[in-house]
């Protein structure tokens, strides 16, 4: 009796036992889930604190506190949903590993905001809303605040529901919305308005268009060659030289004219240099690289890797020397307002500067897998080739854009990107007579080899680069069961983009009303 009471009690107990791990691992589960939160809540605290060693006793310290932490909180925002278009292609290509990609972004991002990072302040104060509409420094602050709580709501929300917005427009609609709430419609800059406006339908098409060029002339010269190697000894340095030169020119336009005055000419100079250069050295990896290559599309992936780390850093830091203006623009423009001397040039404080590098990266490490994750592999298919398109279409976009004077958001560029790849990858494979003309010359060879008894040469089974069985004819059902583009994807990014100006807009007018009743 004695030793069956025992049992029952040490069953009793290991089921007591079990229910506390049980209960540990949910509070365990739950307190992970509020450790992002939380290190964001402290970001935003710390930002209020260092503005106060800078501003504390000074006119309208209080003020300028409370929007430092708000502008912390902007920037924390802009890092978990805009930083996800530099480096998500090269994690869905698998080119990075996720805590590799957010490592090199936080670096970057905040070696180019630190850097090369204050120049969009000017837009922000007086480019859109005309100062002369608002005399009254006290209205011009709220109206700064109200365009630093809408644009972090609004790119708040569009990171909640999944879909890359662009970080100018937020803030640009924020500042549009309060200064017609302060001051009329009469007020805003509407040609600049317009130009926005038509960024929203340029920067996609312009960013697929490029990219789906890219990947064409892969295909076409290098993927559907019977002799890939050989292809990719002549193409792919040439390609990596593009990108270098791209990515040359575009650092030069996006930072380092924030350094130093730089022409047109020496830009374009700096762009060729850095073509004739990279392509020499390209050249002579390439050619030792190649020696050790079976001739199979695998291989090829391989010759892309490298040029796609290197794009995702040059893209993280040219991101972070433009956007974080978006950030801390309204905030410097607040400071300006309330210091002694208002009518001297806008200017962007250090410390300023510092929290909005700093939550631009934190921001993205927190909460940026999210986004990353979509960009990279929720629309669409990527493999090193792709994401390669998709990051040199962003550079070279631009730089087309800057030479017509187009205006054009870097987001939508690189999103639109990612959708002209696979929107090209359907259209081509269903309609490429290189492509069917390949695959019958490859199944020719294997019937000839297991009618001699050998094994099929060629590369392996992989006649394309989209993954190892595509060189087996398959249905139009199960093409667009593997390959299609995520519809829903395309009319969530799309209604967000349409939508960001005027609802940021409209959140900063609704706010600004309600401080102006505060006040």
């Amino acid at each position: 009796m004695t030793e069956f009471a025992a049992e029952a009690r040490k069953q009793t107990l290991d089921k007591d036992l079990e229910k506390l791990v049980q209960v540990e691992e949910a509070a365990s589960s739950v307190a992970r889930g509020l450790v992002a939160p939380g290190l964001g809540l402290l970001f935003l605290a710390l930002s209020g604190v260092v503005a106060a060693l800078f501003v504390m006793g000074e006119p309208g310290a209080v003020v300028v506190i409370a929007a430092a932490a708000i502008g912390g909180y902007l920037a924390l925002n802009i890092g978990a949903n805009d930083v996800a278009n530099n480096v998500g292609p090269a994690v869905g290509a698998k080119a990075l590993t996720m805590g590799g990609a957010l490592a090199i972004a936080a670096v970057f991002e905040s070696a180019g905001a630190l850097i090369a990072g204050a120049d969009v302040v000017t837009t922000i104060s007086s480019g859109i809303v005309n100062p002369a509409a608002i005399a009254d420094k006290g209205v011009f602050i709220r109206l700064m605040l109200a365009a630093l709580v809408s644009s972090a709501l609004w790119i708040n929300l569009a990171t909640w529901i999944g879909a890359p917005v662009s970080t100018t427009h937020s803030v640009v609609g924020g500042v549009a919305g309060a200064g017609i709430a302060a001051a009329g419609f009469a007020a805003i800059d509407w040609a600049t308005m317009g130009g926005i406006a038509a960024s929203w339908v340029v920067s996609p098409v312009l960013g697929a268009i490029v990219a789906t060029l890219f990947l064409a002339f892969i295909k076409e010269n290098i993927i559907y060659r019977d002799d890939k190697i050989a292809a990719a000894r002549l193409w792919v340095p040439i390609l990596i030289a593009v990108m270098a030169g791209a990515f040359s020119a575009y650092l030069a336009t996006k930072g380092l004219k924030r350094v130093v005055a730089v022409s047109g000419f020496q830009i374009a100079v700096l762009g060729v240099g850095s073509f004739i250069l990279v392509w020499g050295l390209a050249k002579i990896g390439i050619e030792k690289q190649a020696v050790h290559l079976e001739n199979r599309n695998q291989s090829l992936r391989k010759l892309f890797r490298l040029p796609l780390i290197f794009s995702a850093a040059l893209l993280s830091f040219a991101h972070g020397a433009n956007d974080v203006s978006n950030a801390v623009g309204p905030l410097a423009a607040i400071v300006h307002a309330a210091s002694d001397d208002p009518a001297a040039a806008v200017a962007i404080p250090l410390w300023v500067m510092v929290i909005g590098a700093f939550g631009i990266s934190l921001g993205l490490v927190l909460f940026g897998p999210k986004l990353i994750r979509m960009v990279g592999g929720q629309i669409t298919k990527l493999n090193p080739m792709r994401a390669f398109c998709v990051a040199l279409s962003a550079a070279v976009t631009v730089i087309l854009a800057s030479w017509f004077g187009l205006p054009v958001s870097s987001t939508h560029i690189a999103v639109g990107a990612v959708f002209g790849v696979g929107f090209f990858r359907e259209w081509y494979t269903a309609n490429s007579p290189r492509r069917r003309a390949y695959l019958e010359r490859k199944g020719n060879r294997a019937r000839a080899a297991r009618a001699q008894g050998t094994a099929a040469a060629g590369d392996g089974g992989n006649g394309d680069a989209d993954s190892d069985a595509d060189d087996v004819p398959v249905s139009r059902e199960e093409i667009a069961r593997r390959r299609l583009v995520r519809r829903a994807h395309v009319m969530t990014i799309a209604t967000a983009w349409v939508t960001t100006v005027p609802a940021s807009a409209i959140l900063a007018a609704g706010v600004f009303l309600l401080l102006r009743l505060l006040a």
